[in-house]
């Protein structure tokens, strides 16, 4: 495929709009031999602290790698996607070697723009595109929630205290918080489910959805609830949505478990209610991505790209503070279920890219 940089070196001009602001590294006018990079965010944006400050993470290090210029969208409102996308993809000043959409929401307008802007190349995450100019990278969240369940179904059942927080195994209940209702965190919400039964099938769990992946107090009202109705742990899969559960968890003196980064880290004033985070690594997908662009290796990652457990794309990560204190059986439990998983003996319900149903 010739490269997008190649044809608009030839005179194809036109300009990103003014609202594709917060440029990190000054891409305008950036040197032609450098990669320049653009990212565009979910509806949750940048500074939630997990799902897409990794995906940038991954850019920044391609930038100190191959001096990469790297073009930040804040974008919250999914409506806009395709004309954003549109911008950046008819923008000559730069021209951008790869555009990385985080998350499922900018599919739609994507099946439209790789069609109509053939010579750009894209990387859209947690889902893909049967086209040869996009590289789809899904990571297998049903298998990180089935390990988050597992770690909650472990601990549930168990009398458990950590500074403020404790657990009561008598009543022997978790709770569990997606965002929006999509196929996607459906898929947490079962292979979770999964998960907890299969530490214990007389578990109870339950279930909220926030309908936004951008309200910690929506998020907050779910996981009190849910701790009034004796869950011990929450887990989410709500974005910056979930970090009102960790706000609950202190109130509650009960815990939570993160998802996407180490949690335990990135919300560090949680840490001790944390115990453990399901982690993907969305960092090494998106500098995998830039790092192919850089070596003119497009077709190494052009394509539907799934990273799960088998692959260390994703992992169940013990809380920085309360993860040491757990008991052995925790570890032993996850390493277990994780050999169940990779040999094909547990089949996690729905797909790494979500459940219809």
């Amino acid at each position: 495929m010739t490269s997008r940089r190649d044809i608009l070196k030839k005179g194809s001009a036109a300009i990103v709009g003014t609202s594709l602001a917060g440029c990190l590294g000054n891409p305008s006018g950036s040197d032609s031999e450098k990669l320049n990079l653009a990212i565009v965010s979910s509806p949750s944006g940048f500074g939630d602290k997990a799902f897409n400050d990794l995906a940038l993470q991954g850019l920044q290090k391609a930038k100190k790698k191959f001096g990469a210029n790297i073009q930040k969208v804040q974008e919250t409102n999914q409506s806009q996607y395709q004309s954003v996308q549109s911008r950046l993809a008819e923008s000559s000043d730069p021209n951008y070697d790869v555009i990385v959409l985080v998350s499922y929401n900018h599919t739609k307008a994507l099946e439209t723009n790789a069609k109509e802007y053939s010579d750009q190349n894209w990387m859209l995450i947690n889902d893909t595109i049967d086209r040869p100019n996009v590289a789809g990278y899904i990571w297998a969240n049903n298998e990180m929630a089935y390990q988050a369940g597992v770690l909650a179904g472990t601990m549930t059942t168990k009398s458990f205290s950590y500074k403020n927080s404790s657990t009561n195994p008598d009543k022997k209940a978790v709770g569990f918080v997606g965002g929006e209702d999509s196929p996607l965190i459906r898929a947490f919400e079962k292979s979770y489910i999964a998960g907890v039964h299969r530490m214990d099938k007389n578990i109870n769990v339950n279930v909220g959805y926030a309908g936004t992946y951008t309200s910690p107090q929506k998020g907050k009202q779910i996981a009190l609830s849910q701790y009034d109705n004796g869950a011990d742990i929450v887990f989410h899969a709500a974005a910056a949505t979930g970090q009102g559960i960790f706000q609950a968890a202190q109130q509650k003196n009960r815990f939570g478990i993160g998802t996407d980064a180490d949690q335990s880290k990135t919300l560090s004033e949680y840490k001790d209610v944390i115990m453990g985070s399901s982690v993907k690594y969305i960092n090494k997908g998106t500098f995998e991505v830039a790092k192919a662009v850089n070596n003119d290796k497009w077709d190494s990652v052009q394509g539907k790209n799934v990273l799960g457990l088998d692959d260390n794309g994703v992992k169940l990560v013990l809380g920085q503070s309360v993860g040491s204190e757990l008991p052995q059986e925790v570890q032993k439990n996850l390493d277990s279920s994780r050999k169940a998983i990779v040999d094909g003996d547990v089949k996690v319900p729905c797909t790494a890219s979500g459940c219809n149903s």
